[in-house]
């Protein structure tokens, strides 16, 4: 196995690790997790010192896909981020859930299966930023997408967050598909999923607006920006170690390195790189008035995330080397505070900045390694953060004053959030309170230190940030990109200087001006993205309740409900489908006397099923029309369906007939008579099912090509070495279809499993 792969597979061998180490002792899941990480961050920094590599894996060579795979500077920066912040963050869940579980009310075995969701979602954040292809970028991204539902749904017996997982999921999920969408697109318009071929082809044949479209709308909804922001600070219901890996190193980042991957496309594209910019401007301000104004401290940190990812998208919008540095610092000084606002929470079982504060005397290591954390954010001296604020005020310095006093104004208005969350924890009158585990603070520690080495030594990032530009901006090219601190009137330290002045004086007469910003936030929730999203489910439960009543008033409405659009459905398409000669008569021979007489069976015994008077005999009568269909399949020379179709009939006809013989004959018989009564709209029904299957088929058999399907598909079973055409079609054409068919009746099953569960419980 090529060695580029081994840090993908070291992070997904660290869940079913840590599940097996739970298996023998709970408290062993995290840190054979743990170590599990740390072992992986080691290859790949190992890898990373070998250069950039690619490896592309054949899967499906006739239709030109195969798994490809990138090691690159920007894959490596993200990599590692989401393996070290991750590796930390487990250990802290080590000393958190415990308590977080006793005070659930859940047995302590659940334990290991959050560490096994959490290393689960490190795995496909890894294997997100390191895959080099369209369609394996999606389902990365859709991985991540449905471990982060289990994640933020964990406390399942919440309604809040249950409530949240929901919201997640829609919406994270729906701008996946959307993302889907624009690959299909660029996909059918280069002729391939491979990034490198597409970057080449797209150079001489620009990508489509609407594909930019698509693919941005994936990326924002991801990172929770405008106007699919209102996500993440629901989601701050899970618990505090998902709220901190996810919102700060791993899940909204991936929204921004998609952007940052699929740059060379979004390059030449002025007006959707404009968009972007505008959207990243409007994440900043909203977030961080938002961020001004929350009460519980883990929305004011979520609040945070939208604006500083904000910062990050314009970056990109703007085409700044930076980008990736940006993020890359953010992610350890957020990582600190929410640690910090989780372990406060379990010190106090306080939420809420108005019910703390003081807290530096009882936890003066924590209030100190939080205070360097914030330093970071604020983008303050001698702390990594500067430097994002650097690379952040000269992108907009190249683009006039406009921008410099948005940048400073954002900056200012970061420092007064960051002020006001510290402040509200540990400044203010002193509060007595229990020493905080160990555990809980030398995670936070361990990444004040990164925050304070990054800007102690920022010649250490010169090198990744310049490799992450490189394969991000400019696609291997080179990168100019430097950092230092410059003791001079420049730019950039004006609009730093100035920001920290702005942000003081917020923060300072922050009672002033509180109430009113608390009215203007308020007001503006009630005609917000989020006020949309609660009245659209609502007129879709009403929509739903109503159908659902329609359908279930009995089985001959529920055929219906299924019969007719797709009815309307097919006369639909047979009328915008422009085919000459669409409907041809057919020529009757001798050779063909058994096949419709085989046929006029099928139809006798369809047309006896309306006769029927008792349910024995209806089945019967439906048996006889599968078996006259299989006559069918044999006279038409496809022996293997009429076999298939045999054995079909014959296992449904003794299964119904089993299950009529369990049912009350008194309800039987009430059915029955209730199925006799004509009704009008039974026969509109029919009429429309009928008359689009009739024309429909008609249609089909008028347009059959001398090279039939049959025939093609013969020959391919032949070349797939399957002795069975069916077999051929159900595992090797339609295997993916097949799969997903198999998976949906896996999941009824399971869900029917725990409904018998529930019920059994119910009657014990």
């Amino acid at each position: 196995m090529p060695v580029l792969v081994l840090p993908i597979l070291l992070a997904l061998a660290c869940a079913p690790l840590a599940y097996l180490a739970g298996r023998w002792r709970t408290e062993a899941a995290a840190w054979a997790g743990a170590a599990g990480a740390v072992v992986a961050l080691v290859a790949l920094c190992w890898e990373l010192m070998q250069g950039p590599a690619r490896l592309v894996l054949p899967w499906a060579p006739t239709w030109g896909l195969s798994l490809e795979f990138t090691r690159d500077g920007l894959s490596g920066l993200y990599a590692a981020m989401a393996l070290l912040v991750g590796a930390l963050v487990v250990v802290y869940s080590r000393a958190y859930m415990p308590h977080h579980l006793a005070k659930e009310g859940r047995p302590a075995r659940d334990e290991v299966r959050f560490h096994v969701l959490l290393l689960s979602f490190m795995a496909a954040m890894v294997l997100l930023v390191t895959v080099d292809d369209l369609l394996l970028l999606f389902v990365a991204l859709d991985l991540t997408t449905i471990v982060s539902y289990l994640l933020i749904g964990f406390d399942r017996e919440d309604p809040e967050s249950r409530a949240a997982a929901l919201l997640s999921l829609v919406l994270t999920g729906a701008t996946s598909v959307v993302f889907f969408a624009g690959a299909m697109a660029l996909g059918l318009q280069y002729d391939t999923f491979s990034l490198p071929l597409v970057f080449e082809r797209a150079a001489n044949d620009p990508p489509s607006t609407g594909a930019l479209v698509c693919l941005a709308v994936g990326a924002l909804g991801k990172s929770a920006q405008v106007p699919f922001h209102f996500w993440l600070p629901r989601a701050m219901a899970a618990p505090t170690p998902v709220s901190s890996y996810l919102h700060s190193a791993a899940m909204v980042a991936a929204g921004v390195f998609l952007l940052q991957r699929l740059y060379p496309l979004f390059a030449p594209a002025v007006a959707v790189r404009d968009g972007l910019l505008a959207i990243g401007l409007l994440s900043m301000t909203v977030g961080s008035l938002m961020a001004l104004v929350a009460d519980p401290f883990k929305r004011v940190l979520a609040y945070s995330t939208i604006a500083q990812y904000g910062y990050a998208l314009v970056l990109v919008a703007l085409g700044s080397e930076g980008a990736p540095l940006y993020v890359a610092a953010h992610a350890p000084c957020k990582a600190a505070l929410f640690l910090t606002a989780g372990a406060i929470t379990q010190v106090t079982g306080k939420k809420k900045l108005s019910e703390v504060g003081g807290l530096r005397h009882a936890l003066p290591v924590l209030a100190g390694a939080s205070a360097v954390g914030a330093a970071g954010l604020a983008a303050l001296p001698l702390t990594v953060g500067f430097f994002k604020d650097e690379v952040f005020f000269h992108a907009l310095a190249q683009r006039g004053p406009a921008f410099m006093a948005a940048g400073l104004v954002g900056a200012g208005l970061t420092l007064a959030y960051t002020l006001r969350l510290w402040w509200g924890l540990f400044g203010g009158p002193r509060q007595d309170a229990p020493a905080a585990p160990r555990l809980l603070v030398a995670p936070v520690v361990v990444l004040a230190a990164s925050v304070l080495v990054g800007g102690l030594l920022p010649g250490l990032l010169v090198a990744p940030s310049r490799a992450a530009a490189s394969a991000s901006m400019v696609r291997g090219g080179a990168s100019s990109l430097e950092l230092a601190y410059h003791l001079d009137a420049r730019a950039e330290n004006l609009l730093a200087v100035g920001a920290w002045v702005l942000g003081a004086a917020l923060f300072a007469t922050r009672r002033a001006w509180t109430p009113g910003l608390t009215r203007l936030v308020e007001g503006g929730s009630h005609f917000g993205p989020a006020h949309g999203y609660r009245l659209l489910l609502h007129q879709l439960d009403r929509l739903s309740t109503w159908l659902h009543e329609k359908e279930v008033r009995d089985l001959r409405d529920r055929v219906a409900s299924v019969l007719v659009p797709t009815g309307l459905l097919g006369m639909t398409v047979l009328w915008v489908t422009p085919l000459r000669d669409r409907f041809v008569p057919g020529t009757v021979h001798w050779a063909d006397v058994t096949l419709v007489m085989a046929l006029a069976f099928a139809s006798a015994a369809a047309l006896a099923t309306l006769r029927a008077r008792n349910h024995l005999m209806l089945v019967l009568l439906i048996s006889c029309v599968g078996f006259s269909l299989a006559m069918v399949f044999a006279f038409a020379a496809a022996p293997d369906v009429a076999l298939t179709s045999v054995l079909v009939e014959t296992t449904f006809t003794l299964l119904f007939a089993g299950l009529l013989a369990l049912l009350p004959s008194r309800r039987l018989e009430r059915a029955q008579q209730e199925a006799q009564k004509p009704r009008g709209r039974d026969r509109i029904s029919a009429g429309i099912a009928g008359a689009s299957a009739f024309l429909l088929s008609w249609s089909a058999l008028s347009h059959l090509q001398a090279d039939r399907v049959g025939t093609q598909t013969v020959k391919l079973a032949e070349v797939a070495h399957s002795p069975n055409v069916v077999a051929a079609v159900l595992t090797d054409f339609r295997g993916l279809d097949t799969v997903g068919e198999m998976s949906v009746v896996l999941a009824a099953l399971l869900g029917v499993t725990s409904l018998l569960k529930l019920n059994a419980k119910g009657r014990g």
